[in-house]
């Protein structure tokens, strides 16, 4: 049997319906915070594409449009969670291929994100998806 999974980005008044994947995503961040950020990021551009298996929401991946002098036009992958039950079947690989081809429809020249150190499955699988390492990411708090 298979199975099609649709790719959508997530319309601004049901982008809500992402809460519950951020939270199993970012554990430690209260609902009341996560809510309060998505509004935030929201007012600043922030996009949401979406993975659907018939009606239930089961991946998302935040988009960022940005322009920067060393790349011009990029697409960033933001916040990219898939359900537990729904991993290793393919459905990153897919949507990735939905959000370069999205990035390439809009004008964008590259793709570029950000993964924690410490997630090793995640630096396996973006190598995968073609990325190469050119930087550090820091963080200062204030």
């Amino acid at each position: 049997m298979e199975v099609n999974y649709e790719i959508a980005l997530i319309k601004k008044d049901n982008m809500n319906s992402i809460i519950p994947l951020l939270e199993q995503l970012n554990p430690k961040i209260g609902n009341s915070i996560l809510r309060e950020r998505l509004d935030e990021m929201l007012a600043q551009g922030y996009k949401c594409a979406g993975v659907y298996d018939e009606n239930r929401l089961i991946g998302i991946c935040g988009i960022w449009i940005l322009t920067k002098y060393y790349v011009g036009k990029h697409i960033e992958p933001d916040n990219v969670f898939i359900l537990p039950e729904y991993q290793g079947k393919g459905i990153g690989k897919l949507m990735m291929e939905w959000i370069f081809n999205y990035g390439k429809s809009i004008g964008c020249v590259a793709s570029e994100l950000n993964c924690y150190t410490s997630n090793t499955e995640g630096h396996k699988f973006w190598k995968k998806q073609g990325y190469e390492v050119m930087a550090y990411h820091f963080l200062k708090q204030l």
